[in-house]
């Protein structure tokens, strides 16, 4: 049903993803209606589809982005702190902001920094986007993000936004116990979503969701 979501607006994109039941919260539903996509991708913000953002990197298709949240909201309160890896052009950092507000944090880590700066940019594009990046409750990094950011750890929910090559130990370790990884991994020649659980004694649980394509989580270009 993602491919019937596209709207001529971002309420009506939001709307259309209700209907077709990719997003099942209202907590997710006014989250991703209070950040405009059109200050995020660059062309046809509104289709419920995947958008080139240069530097061989994508922002994800809405029903992607509605998908990440609902699988990580449970750990996404007022207060928790979360990292979204491969960030990109910034739309998902700024609707899990909305999701952890008023008193949560979400760093945005991308091995690319013109794509920090787009970021950076595109949350200047909105007076709310100002305040988050003012008051810290959203930040922008630059490092490889199969490490994670260490200094900003331990995390509530870790967010991956590219397909990593093996399940990145780094990640999991940043995570708070109990906490929760959202990740796409390549197998082979297929990709997964996997959510991975942190449990209370730090034991690890793994599920593996549905087939997805994403690009790969990869070194910084040269």
């Amino acid at each position: 049903m993602a491919w019937r979501s596209s709207g001529a607006t971002n309420e009506a994109l939001i709307t259309n993803l209700v209907k077709n039941k990719l997003i099942r919260s209202d907590r997710v539903k006014d989250a991703m209606l209070r950040v405009d996509r059109a200050h995020f991708a660059p062309a046809k913000p509104y289709d419920d589809s995947p958008q080139p953002l240069g530097h061989k990197a994508t922002i994800s298709a809405p029903h992607m982005h509605a998908s990440a949240c609902e699988s990580l909201l449970d750990y996404l309160e007022p207060g928790s702190k979360v990292l979204d890896v491969g960030s990109g052009s910034g739309y998902l950092t700024a609707v899990l902001a909305n999701l952890v507000a008023p008193n949560g944090t979400v760093i945005g880590i991308d091995h690319i920094q013109p794509l920090n700066d787009m970021a950076n940019a595109n949350m200047g594009k909105s007076e709310e986007g100002r305040k988050m990046l003012e008051s810290g409750q959203i930040k922008f990094v630059t490092g490889d993000g199969r490490e994670g950011w260490a200094e900003g750890a331990p995390y509530d929910a870790i967010h991956v936004g590219a397909a990593a090559a093996v399940h990145h130990k780094a990640l999991t370790d940043q995570l708070k116990a109990p906490g929760r990884l959202f990740v796409p991994v390549a197998e082979g020649g297929t990709q997964h979503i996997y959510v991975i659980d942190k449990n209370k004694d730090g034991s690890l649980e793994r599920q593996k969701l549905y087939g997805v394509q994403y690009v790969p989580l990869t070194d910084a270009p040269v």
